[in-house]
């Protein structure tokens, strides 16, 4: 994946654009619903959070909980998992050279899957809560999953492409574990089914709370390596000749985008094409370095999701369509369209 070393900054009008939209959705999470609400007045609330503010926002008691304990939560929760799918796609695409990479490429999906599964059919959680089993055996899973494939791909030769056939293989054999436990527990299937569609519900600030040190952890390593990325992108020999250690950079930011990724699937369950939707849209709009690209995949992610999940759960009010499907039903075209215009570098 070809990158312009040249254009490098991440200048003022992208780094507006990245907060508007994610004021723009963070406000639309907040007021629309059922229970319609006025953007001022939510403001206005949410002014009330900060501490020596106290305003009157107009609401009612009803109103205020709708503002602070449902929807609050869920919109934060939206923010961080977009975010940390979307710079974790922009970071493997990046470290393989592939437009076409996404944060499950190592199995992170289906081990992820696996273990919510095992959680679910055994009966020992629901998906709810920091110390529920269902994320923690997600997560469990997702990591074990990464793992099996990095040590399958080192025996195969180190090289990237045996790495990404490692994690095509991993996943092909967790999924099939997968099936035939749902083949085995159909009575779970329905549970099942609902966690693998993906969803962005919280019981509160738990959720947010297990998912926020994953994501500063991987922000921070991964931005931390934004430039190496960009040197990786001309190519390892290359990049040697000017003091970098390619498989090392490609290695600690792979680790640290799989951990993200893994953390906010094991609160989300599985929510595709956002890895590949978002830092392709950013290309396309604001340069392919990964200077830019990085930090706007942390703002537009966390606002495209957001966005998508109000779709979710308005669209066919009072059902609430999981978020997977409406990510699926925009990622899909996108995903041929970038299938078409990087075809030079697939082949």
């Amino acid at each position: 994946m070809p990158t312009e070393l040249g254009v490098s900054r991440l200048r003022a009008p992208a780094l507006v654009a990245g907060i508007l939209a994610v004021i723009i959705a963070v406000v639309a999470g907040l007021t629309i619903g059922p229970a319609g609400i006025a953007a001022p007045r939510v403001l206005m609330e949410l002014a009330n959070l900060l501490p020596g503010i106290a305003v009157e926002s107009g609401l009612n008691d009803a109103h205020k909980a709708i503002v602070t304990d449902i929807r609050l939560p869920r919109v934060v929760l939206g923010l961080l998992v977009g975010a940390t799918l979307a710079m974790s796609g922009a970071t493997y695409q990046a470290a393989f050279r592939n437009p076409l990479a996404d944060p499950y490429l190592l199995g992170i999906a289906a081990g992820a899957g696996l273990g919510a599964t095992i959680a679910i059919v055994n009966d020992i959680g629901d998906g709810a809560g920091v110390f529920d089993l269902v994320p923690l055996a997600a997560f469990g899973g997702a990591l074990g999953a990464v793992t099996v494939a990095y040590l399958a791909g080192h025996i195969g030769g180190r090289s990237t492409a045996s790495l990404i056939l490692a994690g095509i293989a991993v996943a092909s054999f967790l999924a099939a574990c997968q099936t035939y436990l749902l083949q085995a527990n159909a009575d779970a299937f329905r549970q099942i089914l609902a966690w693998l569609l993906g969803r962005i519900a919280t019981s509160g600030w738990s959720e947010p709370a297990l998912l926020l040190p994953y994501f500063v952890v991987t922000t921070a390593v991964v931005l931390r390596y934004r430039r190496a990325l960009d040197v990786l992108a001309v190519g390892d020999e290359e990049a040697a000749a000017l003091g970098l250690e390619p498989r090392r950079i490609r290695l600690i930011v792979l680790i640290a985008a799989s951990l993200g990724a893994a953390a906010a699937v094991s609160v989300s369950g599985l929510i595709s094409f956002v890895g590949i939707i978002v830092p392709h849209a950013i290309r396309l709009i604001f340069g392919s370095s990964n200077r830019v690209l990085l930090p706007l995949s942390v703002l537009f992610g966390g606002a495209f999701l957001v966005l998508a999940d109000l779709t979710a759960r308005t669209v066919l009010s009072p059902a609430e369509l999981p978020i997977g499907v409406v990510t699926a039903f925009l990622g899909a075209p996108f995903f041929v369209f970038v299938l078409r215009t990087s075809r030079r570098e697939i082949w």
